[in-house]
């Protein structure tokens, strides 16, 4: 199916389009990306991963004591933190206690860190990176980071603004219906097929990817 009928039909399930476009993600532009701290992205990377499998609201409302508990997330003192520091971490009350998420604090720090040593930034990693290679950036993420392999990254992602999919539950369910997708989508396959369907529908009408995506879910009910 061509994206003018996927969106004519979300524009049917959502009642106008206007209802449509009020639901569409924010995209940061090249140079947002880059003006963002690298203790920003530790820090999103983080609450993606607390939030992985568990209720968002809880820690959505936490988070400014995870800010204060983490000492706002600087990369470069995470990457070599004392062994202590974690282990107090874990019996910490302002935050959620789970010693293998703290885990991966120090871990995707240095991360961030190699990145920023290499493209003078971990913005200006991302934001040289294209969205058409969305795939290429999760698999780079899972192999580089921690806790990274699901949809952490994709969650990840949108919450920064690069623009990219998502490939949610009803996302899935649509790529499946407009048989483009046949792997499972945590795989190298599945992540593959994703991006091609994707970046022919970019193609097609102009629009992110991260509309595209969301333009998608709408139409499944």
């Amino acid at each position: 199916m061509s994206f003018s009928r996927i969106y004519e039909q979300a524009v049917l399930q959502k009642g106008g389009e206007s209802e449509v476009r009020a639901r569409l993600p924010r995209v940061a532009s090249p140079q947002e990306l880059e003006a963002l701290g690298d203790d920003r992205y530790l820090s999103e990377i983080t609450r993606c991963i607390f939030k992985a499998g568990f209720v968002w609201r809880v820690i959505e409302n936490k988070w400014p004591k995870f800010e204060e508990a983490f000492e706002g997330f600087v990369p470069l003192y995470w990457q070599q933190v004392p062994p202590e520091v974690l282990e107090r971490l874990a019996g910490d009350e302002r935050i959620v206690r789970n010693a293998q998420k703290i885990q991966t604090v120090p871990e995707n720090a240095r991360m961030i860190v190699d990145a920023a040593r290499e493209h003078g930034s971990f913005g200006n990693f991302l934001a040289d990176w294209p969205s058409s290679d969305q795939a290429g950036l999760l698999m780079w993420l899972k192999r580089n980071g921690a806790r990274l392999g699901g949809n952490s990254a994709q969650y990840f992602l949108r919450r920064v603004g690069w623009d990219g999919f998502i490939l949610s539950r009803d996302v899935v369910a649509a790529l499946h219906r407009e048989e483009v997708l046949d792997a499972s989508p945590t795989s190298k396959k599945g992540l593959m097929q994703a991006q091609e369907a994707f970046n022919l529908w970019q193609e097609e009408s102009g629009l992110p990817y991260s509309h595209l995506s969301r333009i998608l879910s709408f139409t499944i009910d």
